[in-house]
């Protein structure tokens, strides 16, 4: 009976440490919080892999667009979640390194304020323009930019995103210098640029593709070292003469800091299965989007990988001298 009551008191005290709720992980819905915007880059492939996901652990996996500040607000949101593995982060190269640099005060730091579970894909970054503006490529792009400097504005998914990185680095690289507008979604900015409102928008290649292949916006250059499969006839920067203008960013999932280790080595398990779907790898490899290899999608890859990009993009975010507050 002494045994009895030993054993029943130390599952209780387990319980209380959250270790025995994560051996039946999931028993209920998961959260899957996206910082930015419904219909942008990173809440397509989030979209993409959830229902998959979901179907794996045997629980709904329900999407939450929290946009704003470039992907901080859903991301702090996370951060402050209880780490019990039913509040999920998808991050980007924007929330996880390029804003701890560009931000003077960043709100949460990406390293130890959550807990890495897998790297899922990386996606170069696209310079487009309204279909009517009157340019081929980044030489015309550039000597019109110099011309119109005063009337023109790009678009962004909000100071501090991807999309907003990748315009500071191309204006810079050009010598141009435009107002820039800030959308709560890169979704929204490209309605803005198909409408004629703003002049061009640095977009994550899965969603302008989906805007370049009907002729709504036209490619001026992909903002990477080599040509995406998915355009091939849009030119790098590179091969047109823009040296070191390089822009991209990835997809990776995370918890809140103190996740059981056991969960995250369940979900991360979810996340690699759900990553090799044919389904999802038909419709994300379409638009673009490079799925990284089965040792880059670990929990120790990442947070490595992290730590890494962020002292990456330190030096052509300090080089072009924008903070924000």
């Amino acid at each position: 009976m002494r045994k009895f009551l030993t054993v029943m008191t130390l599952a209780a005290c387990l319980a209380g440490t959250g270790f025995a709720s994560a051996q039946d992980y999931p028993n209920r819905p998961i959260t899957l919080v996206i910082p930015f915007a419904a219909g942008g880059p990173t809440d397509l492939l989030g979209r993409a892999m959830a229902p998959h996901i979901g179907e794996i652990l045997g629980q709904q996996v329900a999407i939450e667009n929290v946009g704003g500040a470039g992907g901080i607000l859903g991301s702090l949101q996370v951060a402050h979640a209880a780490p019990d593995g039913y509040t999920v982060l998808l991050g980007t190269a924007g929330t996880h390194a390029q804003n701890q640099s560009l931000y003077r005060h960043p709100r949460y730091n990406a390293v130890t304020d959550f807990t890495p579970v897998a790297l899922v894909a990386e996606l170069p970054i696209v310079l487009v323009v309204n279909r009517d503006l009157p340019v081929k490529n980044l030489k015309e792009f550039k000597a019109y930019a110099n011309k119109n400097k005063d009337r023109m504005q790009y678009g962004s998914a909000g100071a501090g995103s991807a999309a907003h990185l990748g315009c500071l680095l191309a204006n810079r690289a050009l010598g141009i210098q435009i107002r820039h507008v800030p959308y709560s979604g890169t979704a929204l900015a490209m309605d803005d640029l198909i409408a004629g409102r703003i002049d061009y928008v640095c977009d994550i290649i899965t969603t302008a593709k989906r805007k370049i292949d009907p002729g709504e916006v036209k490619p001026i250059a992909i903002l990477a070292q080599a040509r995406s499969p998915a355009l091939p006839n849009v030119a790098t920067a590179l091969e047109q003469g823009v040296m070191k203008l390089e822009a991209y960013t990835w997809n990776a999932f995370f918890l809140p800091k103190g996740a059981p280790a056991d969960v995250v080595k369940k979900l991360n398990w979810a996340i690699m299965q759900a990553a090799k779907s044919p389904a999802v790898r038909q419709s994300l490899e379409s638009l673009g989007a490079v799925f990284v290899s089965d040792d880059r999608m670990t929990p120790e890859y990442l947070g490595q990988f992290v730590r890494s990009e962020i002292e990456n993009w330190a030096v052509p975010i300090k080089a072009s001298g924008v903070s924000i507050e």
